[in-house]
């Protein structure tokens, strides 16, 4: 009870500092998720202080106790009148009782400074000057349940499987291709195969494709794997256990036991029966193919080097622009760096910018 009072205080308090310039608003779709169930967190920002010309940075603090990816980031920006709106996906790696850090950085300006940001030639950009002041947000508490002992797979997944033949010779390897399809926390397993037997494995890292949005992160998960052995074998039953936290339910995903008939090869067929040739005289060709390739490549080395020379002054000018366009942190800096550059072939890109910051389009 002590505890809840001092978060309201708290947040009373923040919320009076800050009132003189703006208000926000922290929430999530579901304070009391399971461990690696998708949460979907919401920042608001607004502008009380329309004497002043408002910026944000904002971002979720980076932590071991669960991870996130933002989902969009909603500005409408009239400079005295900023209304921002972030919107996370975030998954709890613990259980119990969890704190979500926030980092909030407020950047405030005036027309006239914005103005000057504008002018200048196009290799000197004028900074934006800002005043930067750090806000501390109280975090947001998560109360984080367990999933079931022995879960491997968070979500709704399906899993399917591909073996090619059952029937080899002595250590010809079998290729074992797994699949995990489905929505919820990314299905990356250590160890599918189960452990012991009598064949030998060979794996590769999963081929992995995610895309994370509202509903969740959408998976598909390939687990290249190939198995060899030189005797009859069976592979035990496969069972993945999975959770899904909408259902509240425990399931688990299976592949039937399969069994192998390895055709024996007579070691006499694995041993070269014939004998080495001693050599009888000296070839030197191989000497004289390998000092051709060194002064090929020689050749070829001093002609890159000539023409990397003739380059470098006419690529230097669009270098110096693609370095600063690549180091443009948001789409006004890029703005103010494309109008600067004064370069026609930048115009159209220039009104789309003017338009989705300034006119709402």
């Amino acid at each position: 009870m002590k505890n809840s009072l001092g978060s309201i205080l708290f947040l009373l308090i923040s919320s009076l500092l800050y009132a003189e310039d703006f208000t926000y608003d922290i929430r999530v779709d579901n304070p009391n998720p399971y461990v690696k169930e998708g949460v979907i967190l919401t920042l608001d920002i607004n502008q009380t202080n329309h004497d002043i010309v408002l910026l944000f940075n904002f971002d979720i603090k980076k932590s071991k106790n669960y991870s996130f990816t933002r989902l969009d980031s909603i500005e409408n920006d009239t400079h005295h009148n900023a209304h921002i709106k972030y919107i996370y996906l975030l998954y709890p790696l613990k259980k119990g009782a969890l704190d979500i850090e926030f980092n909030l950085l407020k950047k405030v300006t005036n027309d006239d400074s914005i103005t000057y940001s504008y002018s200048g030639d196009r290799d000197n950009v004028k900074a934006l000057v800002t005043e930067d002041t750090k806000i501390k947000l109280p975090p947001l508490a998560l109360d984080v349940k367990a999933i079931p002992k022995d879960t491997l797979l968070v979500g709704e997944f399906k899993l399917t499987h591909t073996i090619k033949k059952h029937n080899l010779k002595a250590y010809e390897p079998i290729p074992f291709n797994i699949t995990l399809e489905g929505t919820g926390y990314p299905p990356l397993v250590d160890t599918i195969l189960p452990k012991g037997g009598d064949f030998t494995r060979f794996t590769e890292k999963p081929i992995v494709h995610s895309r994370a949005g509202i509903d969740g992160t959408k998976n598909r998960v390939v687990y290249p794997i190939a198995i060899s052995s030189k005797d009859s074998f069976t592979l035990p039953k496969i069972g993945l256990k999975g959770f899904n936290p909408k259902t509240k339910k425990s399931y688990e995903l299976t592949i039937p036991k399969q069994r192998f008939e390895i055709k024996k090869v007579a070691i006499t067929n694995l041993i070269d029966k014939q004998d080495t040739p001693i050599a009888t005289k000296q070839d030197w060709s191989w000497l004289y193919k390998l000092l051709s390739y060194i002064l090929i490549f020689i050749a070829g080395y001093l002609t890159a080097l000539t023409l990397k020379w003739q380059k470098k002054d006419t690529q230097k000018e669009s270098t110096t622009l693609e370095v600063k366009i690549k180091k443009c942190k948001d789409k006004k800096e890029l703005l103010q760096l494309l109008i600067a550059s004064r370069d026609k072939k930048f115009a159209s890109t220039i009104e789309e910018l003017e338009g989705e910051l300034y006119r709402k389009k």
